[in-house]
């Protein structure tokens, strides 16, 4: 069906500069969102009234790892993309690493578009990644298409990955700022001190592994980068992926006011856990930078509120649940990734509901800003005439538990097993074609690869 319509008593529209939820009729047509009408307005298409259920964009979730082509038994794209079209997503981007080869070369790149053919539920675009090795071959892998590149600051656990020096940064900004796409920047710095910390299969002795100093301390260096790429007149869009340390706030915000391009995202597992009630020897848990403590959580909190943080994306870095070491519980030797895809609206709605977050400002935290972000914001991340039409209609009064059973990722692992959640996605549309609804996917896979300079 390519003219119909939807409406709600809730449906969360964007005009001018900013999100509001109204009554509305939206009428879509040939994959684009056509008009909005009052509810309840006549028309010549067909109308589904989906009642009191929220009509909200899409979901655009721009920090997903999903591994094909090289290392598909970790993940695929037919999986991963299951996974986010059942999660109200409707487009992702998929990082350069973990997948044979890594995204660092325009060869390489092109690779990893053969392997998205038919494989793909909703719509994805791609990272490219900076390696001391490739800053030569950076320009060609932007006229490419990928919407923007990542660094590591420090091991990555992928050899065909390694970390990258300042001096490396430096020749690779102005390339960036000359395409105008982000650099996307891991920020932990191994600084020493505490590889004599012993990892046992108590969760608190991985943390102390790896403290905030790291964070901090990469994010310092970041700020310097940014300041270094303005004074030459770049001035380079640097972006910290998945913040964990909340000491590193001020230095964000600081960054903020003296007019550089600076910005943060945080992820679920930051936000909805804490490393006091992490059980010993649950693997599940381990991710890099790791979940910290409660407070650290509510401080991160507060930076999503006033505006420090600028997004919240998954993260969804999965792999075999043999490498995930879940059996013997060895903390140290297990696969550092958080796997939920598919729940990070509940999860986030569930908690974000009881600090005075609407839907309204989910949509904006994890659809309009990162679509904005991603330079996608002209097609993407809002409900609005001329967008595409990418709708996740949802139950917020709903409740489920997590189990096993229900996660369309690869593998059926996640650390929030047995977690209750609010708000459930009942359908996903992308560009006006239904892909998910009520548990089951519809048709085949529809989504395209978005290829910056092909928008």
């Amino acid at each position: 069906m390519s003219h119909f319509a939807l409406q709600s008593k809730k449906v969360i529209v964007h005009a001018g500069e900013k999100s509001e939820m109204i009554a509305a009729c939206i009428e879509i047509k040939d994959q684009l969102i056509h008009a909005i009408h009052p509810y309840g307005q006549a028309l010549t298409c067909p109308i589904t009234d989906v009642g009191e259920q929220v009509i909200m964009p899409g979901l655009v979730d721009s920090h997903v790892h999903i591994n094909e082509p090289g290392r598909t038994e970790w993940e695929g794209f037919n999986t991963a993309t299951q996974a986010a079209a059942a999660g109200g997503i409707t487009t992702l981007v998929d990082m350069p690493l973990n997948c044979i080869p890594v995204t660092t070369t325009k060869a390489a790149f092109e690779e990893k578009l053969a392997a998205v053919h038919d494989k793909l539920w909703v719509d994805c675009g791609f990272w490219g990644g900076v390696i001391p090795s490739n800053i030569d071959d950076l320009d060609d892998l932007l006229t490419a298409g990928v919407l923007g590149v990542k660094s590591f600051l420090i091991d990555s656990g992928i050899a065909e990955f390694p970390p990258v020096e300042a001096k490396d940064m430096l020749a690779a900004m102005p390339i960036l700022a000359k395409h105008d796409v982000p650099y996307l920047i891991h920020a932990e710095l191994d600084c020493g001190g505490f590889h004599d910390v012993e990892i046992t299969k108590e969760y608190n002795s991985f943390l102390a592994s790896r403290p905030k100093s790291w964070e901090n301390d990469a994010i310092s260096l970041m700020v310097e980068m940014a300041r270094a790429s303005k004074k030459a007149g770049d001035n380079c869009k640097i972006h910290i992926v998945h913040l964990s340390s909340a000491e590193a706030l001020a230095t964000i915000a600081q960054a903020k006011a003296e007019g550089l391009r600076f910005s943060a995202e945080t992820c679920p597992h930051y936000l909805t856990l804490a490393a006091e009630n992490i059980p010993d020897g649950k693997t599940l848990f381990k991710c890099c930078p790791p979940i910290r403590e409660n407070k650290n959580r509510e401080h991160l909190w507060q930076a999503v509120t006033d505006g420090r943080i600028s997004f919240i994306v998954s993260d969804h870095s999965p792999c075999t649940p043999q490498l995930k070491h879940i059996d013997t519980g060895d903390i140290e030797k297990a696969w550092g990734g958080i796997s939920a895809l598919q729940f990070g609206l509940p999860l986030i709605w569930t908690e974000a509901k009881d600090r005075g977050f609407t839907l309204v400002d989910l949509a904006r935290l994890m659809s309009h800003e990162t679509a904005k972000f991603a330079g996608l914001d002209k097609i993407k991340g809002q409900i609005s005439v001329g967008h595409h039409a990418d709708i996740l209609v949802f139950d917020d009064t709903a409740s489920f538990v997590i189990s096993n059973d229900m996660i369309k990722h690869k593998h059926k692992i996640t650390p929030y097993v047995g977690r209750k959640v609010n708000g459930q996605i009942m359908q996903t549309f992308v560009r006006g074609q239904q892909v998910y609804c009520n548990d089951q996917f519809i048709n085949t896979p529809i989504g395209k690869p978005l290829l910056k300079g092909q928008l």
